[in-house]
């Protein structure tokens, strides 16, 4: 089984699925990370792009992440870039690591780069359909981004609604809070929604939704088969 996580900025694998990406990897499943955008040029602390590309690479390590396919479209300007560009490249990626299941962006993000990522990968999901070389789709699943999923406040879209729960267990949310630790100047004091205690206390929440201990929430918008 192959996973394809595939998200607009570095760090938003770790907080969306961070403590599920190293359960799979664990489990000996096949965790592949995209990110569209390998800069971060809008940040008020950012860091080199050396630096960053160091933290990307520390960070899926400790997760356990076999393949990181990196893009360099440009941070927070994806409503510039052509839609066939986003979906083009997701494409390539999924025919490379031969996905079997996707997490990306849920789309009522406030972010509007994890829109356009989650928009574009609706798209590109349906690959298989148009290329009979290409492994068939099992899944694809919404992930939720703290700082960003909680804030889409727009009323008029539908907001995340959790339907799969993944129990990671408190040892790999520590992990996950590990390995975010490891992109440089993005963790904040509590009650920051980037804080230890913010990222530990939803995976509390979620497990508790679904009677598990320390889990993390999907929303799973397509499965084939069983």
């Amino acid at each position: 089984m192959s996973y394809l996580v595939v998200v607009a900025h570095p760090d938003d694998e770790v907080l969306g699925a961070g403590g599920t990406i190293n359960k799979l990897s664990e489990e000996g499943k096949s965790v592949n990370v995209c990110i569209l955008s390998g800069g971060v040029s809008v940040r008020t602390h950012r860091p080199s792009t050396q630096d960053l590309q160091d933290d990307i690479k520390a960070a899926m390590k400790i997760l356990g992440v076999d393949n990181i396919i990196i893009g360099q479209f440009p941070n927070i300007q994806f409503n510039t870039t052509p839609h066939i560009k986003l979906v083009q490249f997701i494409e390539e990626a999924i025919n490379k690591t031969k996905a079997d299941k996707i997490i990306t962006h849920h789309p009522a993000d406030l972010n509007n780069d994890h829109l356009h990522t989650s928009i574009a990968c609706q798209a590109a999901v349906r690959l298989f359909q148009r290329r009979s070389e290409v492994t068939p789709l099992k899944e694809l699943m919404f992930m939720e981004v703290l700082s960003s999923t909680e804030w889409g406040l727009n009323s008029s879209m539908r907001q995340f609604t959790p339907n799969t729960f993944i129990e990671v267990g408190e040892e790999r949310i520590e992990k996950k809070i590990k390995a975010l630790a490891k992109y440089r100047d993005v963790m904040r004091e509590y009650p920051h929604p980037r804080s230890k205690e913010a990222i530990k206390g939803l995976a509390a929440y979620r497990g508790a939704q679904a009677g598990m201990r320390y889990a993390e929430a999907f929303e799973s918008t397509f499965r084939r088969g069983l």
